[in-house]
C-alpha cells in the first residue's frame, strides 16, 4: 500500500478566532509541520456566498447554499486523489436544513473520509439527527474534542466506540511566562487582569461576569476586565451590536467603566496569544452545560492561565482534579468569589498556573496533528479493506423489517397510584400479588429509555410515582432496599434480594443520568450515593451485574466519586473472578449453570471495559457473550431463550423451556452493546433475531406481543404461550423494543412492513 501523502480539510472561512476557520488553519498547519511530506489543503466554507480574506492555503470555496459547488468541491477532491478527507462539521456552516448540503460532497468522494465534530448535540432535532447519523455513516473515523462527546455518540446516536476517537482541541506550542511583559506592552502594568476573548453572544454569560467585578473590586482594587472579540456575525446581521451595546450600558449602571474594557475587533494569533499572556485569571462565564468544545479555554489552559469557569462539558472534563475552578451557572457571586481568592493568592494562583500548563503539553498543535495523521493512516487501510470486500460481496445484505410503533396502553393500565403490578390475570391486572421494587424499578429504566430521541416520554406524574416506590421502598433501619409490597401498601419484608438491590441502584444510576427531571437526577445520584455500601455485601454475580450498570451512568454523571469508581473496579474484578475460576474451552461462562438476564453479566463487564478503558474487562464480555449466543442460537437460527426449567443444572446445554421476555431484552442490550464496542455488524444482527422473538420467530412460531396494546405475554410453555401479561414482561418488551427503533434510526437496512405485511402479520 503507497504510503499516505495528500490530505484535505474541509472547514469554515468564517475569520472567527478560535472557531472552526482558526482550528481548521491550524490543524491544516500542524499537519504539515508534523509531517512535512504530507501534502495538505483546505476546502473552505464561505458565509452565504460572502468569501473572506483566507490564508493562501485554501485551494477550493464553496458557497454554502450552492449545491452545484459541493459538487465541484467532491469532483476537485477526487481529481486531486487526496488519500483522505478531513471534515470539520459543525451546525450553521452547512447550507440546506440542519446543513444537509455537505452529505452531497461526502457521496460522491471516493477517499475515506474522517468527521470531527465540534458539536455533539443530545437533543436533537429530526433533520439534526439524520444529518449526522449520515455523516457517521459515511465517514471512516469520527473525531471528538472531550470524552463527552464519545458518550452522546455512543447512547444517543449509537454509533460503534471503535468508530470514535477522542482528540483534544489544539493549542499553539509557547513558553509558559508571566503576565509583566505583555501587560506592560498593552498598557495594563500594576493591573490585575481577567480576560474572556472569542465572539460576544449572549450564551456567554459576559453579563453575569460583569455583574460580579463590583465584589471582586472590593476585595482586589487593581482587577480590570478585559473582553477582546467582535460580535458574532449572525448576531450582526439580524440585531446590529445592540447586545454589545448592553453590555457597556450595564457596565456603566454599575460605575466601572474604568474597570471593564472592550476590544472590539478579531485578533490574528500574535495579539490574541499576547492578550492571554498577560492575564492573571481567564473565565468562560457560559450559560449552558451543552458545551462541547472551547477553543478559548483551550487555548487560555494551554498558556497556563488559571481558570474560572461554569461546568460545561469541555471545562468540566479539562479543569476537573484542581486544573482549575468551577462555579455554578449564572452565579456573580460564585464567580467573584473564586477569581477574587485566586487574585489575591498569588501561590495558589501561580501553583494552578504552573500545573495547567504542564497538563496542556500532550495539546500542543504537532501533538494533535500526529494523532490525527495516526487516525488517517487507519482509516485508510480500513477504507481498503471494505472496498475490496465490497467487490466480493454478490448480494445485498438482507433488509429486515422495522420494529413497529412504541404503544403503551397496557403498560398504563398495569399501574395505579403506587406504581406497576407485578402480575396479571391474562390482560387484567391482579392486585393479589402487589408490587414489587424489581418491577418498578424497570418502570424507572423504561421512563428514562423514553426520554431519548424520537420516543414519546412518560407523562411526569408516572415517572414520579415510580421514582416514589423506589424512594419508600429505602429502608434506612437496615440500609437496604424492601422489594414486595401487599396491594395494601404494607411491605412484606425488611430487605429485598440481593438482585433486586442490585437492580434498583441499576435504575437510580440510569435516573441520575437520563431523567427528564433535574431534580429527580440528583433526588437518584444522592439515594445511589447513600445506597451503593450495600454493595460491597453482595454475593450474586447478577447483582454485581445490575450494579455495574448502574454504575456506568452513575459514573457519567458523578466522576468525581472516588468511593463509586473504586466499586466499579471490585465488582467487574469479581466478575472477572468468577469466570476465570469456572471458564473452560468448553463452558465460557460465570457459573456452573445458566438462570435468568444471563446476558447482563457480559454487558456490564463491556460497559465497565469501554468506560474505564480496561480491555480485559471488555474482552471477557465479549467472549462469554458469544458463547452464551451459541448456546441461545437453534440449528434453525433462531433466538431460544435459557428456559427455566434448566436453572440450577450444573454445565448441561440449556432447557428449551420455559421461555421468558427479561432473556431476550437482556440479549439485545448486550448485543447491542458489543456491537457499540466491536463495529461487528453480526452483533446487529443477533439483537434483531433476539428481538424477533418476541414477534414470533421462535420454537412455536407464536407472537408473545399485541403491537396495538403493547403488551406482552409471559413467555413459552413447551405447548403454547403463557397468555397472562405481566408488569415484568410489557417492561421488557417496551425496553427491546426502545432499544431496537433506536437502532433503526441509525440503521438503513431496517425498513418499515409493507401495508401487506402488516396485515397478513395481525391476521
Amino acid at each position: 500500500m503507497t504510503p499516505l501523502r495528500r490530505i484535505a480539510v474541509i472547514g469554515n472561512s468564517l475569520p472567527r478566532r478560535c472557531g472552526i476557520a482558526t482550528y481548521t488553519t491550524d490543524l491544516k498547519n500542524a499537519i504539515a509541520i508534523s509531517r512535512q511530506d504530507l501534502e495538505t489543503c483546505i476546502v473552505a466554507m464561505t458565509d452565504r456566498g460572502q468569501a473572506y480574506d483566507y490564508p493562501p492555503a485554501v485551494a477550493f470555496q464553496i458557497k454554502d447554499d450552492d449545491i452545484e459547488d459541493y459538487i465541484r468541491a467532491a469532483d476537485f477532491l477526487n481529481a486531486g486523489r487526496f488519500d483522505t478527507v478531513c471534515l470539520q462539521h459543525e451546525f450553521g456552516i452547512f447550507g440546506g436544513e440542519a446543513g444537509a448540503h455537505i452529505l452531497v460532497l461526502l457521496s460522491r468522494l471516493a477517499m475515506p473520509v474522517v468527521t470531527t465534530f465540534h458539536t455533539v448535540l443530545a437533543d436533537p432535532t429530526s433533520a439534526q439527527r439524520t444529518v449526522l447519523e449520515r455523516i457517521v455513516e459515511a465517514s471512516s473515523k469520527v473525531v471528538v474534542m472531550a470524552n463527552k462527546g464519545r458518550e452522546l455518540l455512543r447512547e444517543v446516536y449509537l454509533v460503534p466506540d471503535d468508530k470514535i476517537e477522542v482528540i483534544a482541541h489544539g493549542i499553539p506550542d509557547v513558553a509558559f511566562v508571566a503576565p509583566d511583559a505583555a501587560k506592560a506592552k498593552l498598557g495594563f502594568e500594576q493591573k490585575s487582569v481577567i480576560l474572556t476573548f472569542g465572539l460576544l453572544s449572549p450564551n456567554k454569560g459576559i453579563e453575569i461576569m460583569i455583574d460580579a467585578m463590583p465584589s471582586i473590586l472590593k476585595r482586589c482594587e487593581n482587577a480590570v476586565y478585559v473582553v477582546l472579540g467582535a460580535t458574532h456575525p449572525n448576531l450582526v446581521r439580524n440585531q446590529g451590536e445592540a447586545y454589545r451595546e448592553s453590555l457597556v450600558a450595564r457596565v456603566r449602571e454599575l460605575g466601572i467603566d474604568d474597570q471593564v474594557v472592550f476590544f472590539d475587533r478579531f485578533a490574528d494569533l500574535a495579539t490574541l496569544l499576547e492578550f492571554i499572556s498577560m492575564c492573571d485569571v481567564y473565565v468562560t462565564p457560559y450559560l449552558n452545560e451543552a458545551q462541547m468544545t472551547s477553543g478559548t479555554l483551550a487555548y487560555s489552559f494551554g498558556l497556563g492561565k488559571p481558570v474560572v469557569s461554569t461546568p460545561y462539558w469541555h471545562a468540566r472534563e479539562l479543569l476537573a482534579d484542581g486544573y482549575g475552578v468551577l462555579v455554578p451557572f449564572s452565579d456573580a457571586t460564585a464567580i467573584g468569589e473564586e477569581i477574587a481568592d485566586l487574585l489575591t493568592d498569588d501561590a495558589r494562583r501561580q501553583a494552578m498556573s504552573r500545573r495547567a500548563y504542564a497538563a496542556s503539553r500532550t495539546m500542543t498543535w504537532e501533538r494533535v496533528a500526529e494523532r490525527y495523521v495516526s487516525v488517517f493512516e487507519n482509516a485508510r487501510h480500513g477504507h481498503r479493506l471494505k472496498v475490496l470486500a465490497r467487490s466480493e460481496v454478490s448480494s445485498p445484505e438482507p433488509r429486515s423489517p422495522a420494529p413497529p410503533d412504541m404503544q403503551i396502553g397496557h403498560f398504563l393500565s398495569m399501574c395505579d397510584d403506587v406504581g406497576l403490578f407485578q402480575h396479571a390475570v391474562h390482560s387484567v391486572p391482579d392486585r393479589a400479588h402487589g408490587y414489587c421494587v424489581d418491577d418498578n424499578a424497570r418502570a424507572l429504566l423504561l421512563a428514562c429509555v423514553l426520554n431519548g430521541p424520537g420516543e414519546q416520554p412518560l407523562s411526569e406524574v408516572l415517572t414520579s410515582r415510580f421514582a416514589a416506590f423506589v424512594q419508600h421502598a429505602w429502608n434506612p433501619d437496615t440500609g437496604q432496599f424492601r422489594n414486595f409490597m401487599g396491594f395494601n401498601r404494607t411491605w412484606l419484608e425488611d430487605r429485598g434480594s440481593e438482585d433486586s438491590q442490585g437492580r434498583t441502584l441499576w435504575a437510580l444510576g440510569e435516573a441520575a443520568r437520563r431523567d427528564a427531571s433535574p431534580a429527580r437526577r440528583l433526588w437518584a445520584a444522592a439515594l445511589f450515593a447513600q445506597a451503593l455500601s450495600i454493595a460491597a455485601g453482595f454475593r450474586s454475580p447478577r447483582a454485581w451485574a445490575f450494579t455495574l450498570l448502574g454504575l456506568d451512568a452513575y459514573c457519567a454523571v458523578t466522576p468525581d466519586d472516588l468511593h463509586a469508581r473504586e466499586v466499579r473496579h471490585s465488582l467487574a474484578d469479581k466478575l472477572m473472578a468468577c469466570l476465570a475460576s469456572v471458564e473452560t474451552p468448553d463452558w465460557v461462562w460465570f457459573e456452573d449453570g445458566l438462570a435468568y438476564d444471563n446476558a447482563r453479566l457480559p454487558q456490564a463487564l463491556m460497559l465497565t471495559g469501554m468506560a474505564t478503558q480496561a480491555p480485559q474487562y471488555l474482552d471477557a464480555g465479549l467472549r462469554s457473550l458469544r458463547w452464551l449466543m451459541a448456546q441461545q442460537t437453534t440449528a434453525a437460527g433462531h433466538f431460544r431463550p435459557v428456559g427455566t426449567a434448566g436453572f440450577g443444572e450444573r454445565r448441561q446445554h440449556p432447557r428449551a423451556f420455559d421461555q421468558q421476555p427479561v432473556e431476550a431484552t437482556a440479549t439485545i442490550a448486550a448485543c447491542l452493546t458489543a456491537w457499540r464496542a466491536e463495529g461487528d455488524a453480526e452483533w446487529k444482527a443477533m439483537a434483531t433475531r433476539a428481538f424477533a422473538w418476541f414477534q414470533g420467530s421462535n420454537d412455536l412460531s407464536v407472537a408473545l406481543v399485541d403491537p396495538l396494546t403493547g403488551s406482552c405475554r409471559d413467555g413459552l410453555h413447551p405447548d403454547r404461550a403463557n397468555e397472562n401479561r405481566g408488569g415484568e414482561s410489557v417492561v421488557c418488551y417496551l425496553l427491546g423494543l426502545a432499544e431496537m427503533r433506536q437502532l433503526a434510526r441509525v440503521n438503513p437496512s431496517l425498513t418499515r412492513p409493507t401495508a401487506l405485511r402488516a396485515v397478513s402479520a395481525r391476521t
